[in-house]
């Protein structure tokens, strides 16, 4: 397995970096570790299906018709 130094490591950085360690119950190594693999691997894409229904508060009390209607009238 491969070792990795950080030099010039901004003390300020660092404490912030052992705090965030501390709150997930890691050591400071294994937390950047979960870093880098989060930013570097590629992230699972998402399926449509997980959307439904996001976003549905924001249209509560909006008849569809009426929305519909009015957005088509602006077209003119």
């Amino acid at each position: 397995m491969a070792t990795l130094n950080i030099k010039n490591l901004p003390d300020k950085l660092y404490r912030k970096l052992q705090a965030r360690a501390r709150r997930e119950h890691r050591s400071v190594a294994q937390e950047v570790i979960h870093l880098l693999s989060q930013t570097i691997e590629p992230l699972e894409p998402l399926s449509i299906l997980e959307l439904r229904g996001l976003g549905r508060e924001g249209w509560e009390g909006v008849d569809p018709a009426a929305h519909v209607r009015r957005e088509r009238d602006a077209w003119d």
